[in-house]
């Protein structure tokens, strides 16, 4: 269980409570307290402070709780004299006190707790015995210390990828994608440089044509849809490797209706309501739901992949399970004879047939796909999701032509 905020805030005096009696009543060997707290460096004295540690573990004492591990955050790694002095005006034994410094990727963060044997002073705690768990491939140290190392070298190629979306101003809104291009560079061995787009700013045409790709990402509503429209444009003309997910499948379709065929007024009816040719629109089911909230298609889905398509062989099996969140979906009707011949196909749909869940250019020399559902929320450090490193594949080619 995890109380966020800081130890002393009126917000939290009821949850430290309710940690103080289940502390009480659970035997002692079912319960491990861990502090996270701060150590800051004074860089003009050149030391760690460990004063804000001490009272922040008192005003803890004070609850009726005292720490079984302190995690201590800080610029620098923390050596074993400071590691002391912390542990002896917090009552904490010093192998319980565990650094917990700033690192360039966050995959080397359990190696430095391993170097600190904090998962075998747990298992001593929980009275727990140490069992190897697998998973993918990576299933020891080793493994994963090789797989971390992918995360801190530096490769000789970078590759820059335009992000355009409605919240740019706040990068953690797009934490998932971000991380999940992070493992797909980083296991394809190139740099990642990420730049995040607004596109109601004037110039955003320019910034997408420095970029070796474009991630057209989700979101909702009305604003800013013209420039991201046009940006799915911008990669047909020129050829740029696109992907685009959720709502970014679903303005790739409307821009290529428009841009393409010629449908100049083609919209999402999420958008435009009285569009005539809503080529993106409600699912069937979402018209008789009255009360929006958590009510959208969620979750974990079949998706039936078509061979012979870039989706088929960035996934190589004709059937896989994705995460979805959407109300909207892709207007097949309008995936005429004419549409194919100009170059759009369906990639996929759901287990039924009936619901379009990818859609791809059919152009083998350009890499452009959207899809439906959410590849990102399956991606793994050690097992990177097929799309996004397709995507980064296609982006290496791209740069080399």
């Amino acid at each position: 269980i995890e109380c966020g905020g800081t130890v002393g805030d009126v917000e939290s005096i009821i949850f430290l409570e309710a940690f103080r009696q289940l502390r009480l009543e659970l035997p002692t060997n079912n319960t491990v307290l861990v502090h996270v707290t701060v150590v800051p460096f004074s860089k003009a004295v050149g030391e760690l402070k460990s004063k804000p540690t001490q009272h922040s573990v008192k005003e803890l004492q004070s609850a009726g709780l005292q720490p079984d591990f302190l995690i201590c955050r800080s610029e620098i790694p923390i050596g074993e004299e400071i590691k002391r002095k912390i542990s002896l005006f917090s009552n904490v034994q010093p192998q319980y006190v565990i650094s917990n410094p700033d690192i360039e990727s966050i995959y080397s963060l359990p190696l430095i707790f391993e170097e600190q044997k904090l998962g075998d002073l747990l298992g001593e705690l929980l009275d727990l015995k140490p069992r190897l768990v697998e998973f993918s491939s990576v299933n020891n140290y080793s493994e994963w210390k090789k797989t971390a190392q992918l995360f801190t070298n530096k490769y000789k190629d970078t590759v820059r990828i335009a992000m355009p979306g409605k919240y740019t101003d706040n990068k953690d809104s797009y934490v998932s994608i971000n991380e999940a291009l992070k493992h797909a560079c980083a296991h394809e061995h190139v740099n990642l440089e990420i730049v995040f787009v607004n596109v109601e700013e004037e110039d955003y045409p320019n910034r997408l044509k420095e970029c070796d790709g474009i991630l057209l990402t989700p979101g909702f509503g009305t604003r800013g849809v013209e420039g991201m429209i046009n940006c799915a444009e911008i990669a047909m003309d020129e050829k740029i490797p696109y992907l685009g997910i959720c709502f970014g499948a679903q303005l790739f379709y409307v821009a290529f209706m428009r841009h393409i065929i010629g449908i100049k007024d083609a919209h999402s009816t999420e958008i435009n309501p009285n569009t005539p040719h809503p080529v993106v629109s409600m699912m069937d089911e979402q018209h008789k739901i009255v009360n929006m909230g958590g009510t959208m298609r969620l979750g974990g889905h079949k998706i039936k992949i078509k061979k012979n398509t870039k989706l088929f062989n960035a996934y190589e099996k004709s059937e896989i399970r994705e995460r979805f969140r959407h109300r909207f979906h892709i207007n097949e009707e309008y995936m005429t004879a004419e549409a194919e011949q100009r170059g759009m196909r369906v990639s996929a749909y759901d287990e039924t047939g009936k619901i379009v869940n990818a859609i791809e250019l059919s152009d083998p020399d350009h890499w452009m796909l959207g899809t439906q559902f959410h590849p990102e929320y399956t991606s793994r450090p050690y097992r990177p999701s097929p799309i996004y490193r397709s995507f980064i594949q296609a982006i290496k080619k791209y740069k080399k032509n």
